[in-house]
């Protein structure tokens, strides 16, 4: 028996991502046997009303990006808003993403908790930094992407009314995953220093902040106190420029209540392929590995399959080193030219989104911003002004605030830099385009 206590659940980021969802049954219940009757009446005009669990959403800032990419004069637009990888997987990865796709068993149901094999590889891929023995039998559970195992844990430990304690900014998808099973959120924001300086490391995702060991101590000595679970988010643990510690490894007692999420697809460039997994005691894993099951019943088999091959040969490629080199010259080459305009920007400690800050560029007074974007903080119009004049999309960081503390990042845009470096050079030279709008 988990105690009450257990409920409440830090969700905590070491680095610094809703879905609508029909279900039609094939014979539909009558009305007074478990259904919502269909028809309008005077107290439901709308017969097809949606729960209030998505209804009243204000628009969400992948539409309007969508929107004022579609409406902007210089095409195509360089897409660095949203964090998918310009590049494909290691050639190790897809050839066995294509073998795995020619085996009968790869393309029927794998377990519910994953196939076996992946699980193995990341038992043994993850042995060595939890300085134990993973079993993966009961250690490890597979998720559609880590998007879903979030949700699957909160699933498994929510009841409503709990409390979920999260940074600020945040990923958004956190907050419908929290919500939906009943959560209350309370919110712990995140300020950039105020001391001028060029670049700043000050928060996770979008930041990039890697929480050094002393906080992840303090925090760790937090959560035993009040006998909180920790649902660590991990997915860029293997890009990282500073020293990386896993809060789960600091002692047997946070071990016992931590879930540490990881993404195959971050770590591969394939973040298509919706691979996640959870590490952790089996005592949680296995009301992890239950929602889970109620979610989705299984994730995609022949790539789980190719995964797991990624991850056995990751180490041999040298593709960790290598792949954390690369993208670190990638920040350091986008970054120049913000250094040039004079603009201030973060420097990720891991991840690969970069924060720039953009309270020099001046907008035009009576610049035609549509009523969505007007009403909007100011990263959302400067997200507007940089798509419609220079082509370059961005993401505006105030979504992953809330709306009491939005003013942090309101002069801020969020730049992912991982994409081919020609790519990279086009958005440079594209964004040499502001210079006439920042005031000198």
């Amino acid at each position: 028996m988990i105690s009450r206590s257990y409920r409440h659940i830090l969700a905590q980021s070491q680095n610094c991502k809703s879905r609508n969802l029909f279900f039609a049954p094939a014979t539909l219940p009558r009305p007074g046997h478990g259904a919502r009757a269909m028809s309008a009446t005077a107290s439901r005009p709308d017969p097809f009303r949606p729960a209030k669990r998505v209804a009243g959403q204000r628009q969400d800032v992948w539409s309007i990006v969508n929107e004022a990419a579609a409406a902007s004069p210089v095409q195509p637009i360089v897409n660095m808003g949203q964090g998918f990888f310009g590049y494909n997987p290691p050639k190790f990865a897809l050839d066995a993403a294509k073998d795995a796709l020619d085996r009968v068993e790869c393309n029927q149901y794998s377990p519910t908790k994953g196939r076996p094999r992946l699980k193995q590889a990341i038992a043994d891929a993850y042995s060595p930094f939890f300085g134990k023995k993973l079993n993966p039998e009961t250690e490890v559970s597979i998720t559609t992407g880590a998007n879903e195992g979030m949700l699957s844990a909160f699933m498994g430990f929510i009841e409503d009314g709990d409390e979920v304690i999260i940074f600020e900014p945040f990923f958004d998808q956190y907050i419908s995953n929290i919500e939906m099973p009943g959560g209350t959120i309370r919110y712990v924001p995140l300020h950039p220093p105020k001391d001028g300086a060029t670049k700043t490391s000050s928060a996770h995702n979008p930041v990039g902040k890697v929480f050094s060991r002393e906080e992840l101590e303090r925090i760790g000595e937090l959560c035993v106190k009040y006998n909180l679970i920790i649902l660590s988010d991990e997915v860029y643990d293997r890009l990282f420029y500073t020293p990386y510690t896993r809060i789960a490894t600091l002692s047997p007692e946070l071990y016992e209540r931590t879930l540490t999420v990881g993404s195959a697809g971050k770590a591969f460039y394939a973040t298509g392929w919706r691979v996640g997994y959870l590490i952790g005691p089996e005592h949680l894993i296995k009301y992890v590995a239950g929602a889970h099951t109620r979610i989705c019943y299984s994730s995609v088999s022949p790539l789980q399959e190719a995964a797991a091959v990624a991850f056995e040969q990751a180490e041999k490629e040298g593709f960790w080193d290598e792949s954390r080199t690369d993208m670190k010259g990638k920040i350091e080459r986008f970054c120049e030219v913000f250094d040039e305009l004079g603009i201030p920007y973060s420097d990720p400690e891991g991840g690969y989104f970069v924060l720039a800050n953009m309270a020099s560029v001046k907008l035009p007074a009576d610049y035609p911003f549509p009523p969505h974007v007007a009403s909007r903080p100011r990263d959302f119009k400067l997200c507007w002004f940089l798509i419609q004049e220079v082509g370059v999309a961005a993401i505006p960081p105030t979504e992953f605030y809330t709306d009491a503390n939005a003013n942090i990042a309101e002069d801020y845009l969020r730049f992912a830099v991982c994409k081919n470096d020609d790519v990279l050079e086009t958005a440079k030279e594209r964004l040499r385009g502001l210079k006439k709008y920042i005031a000198q």
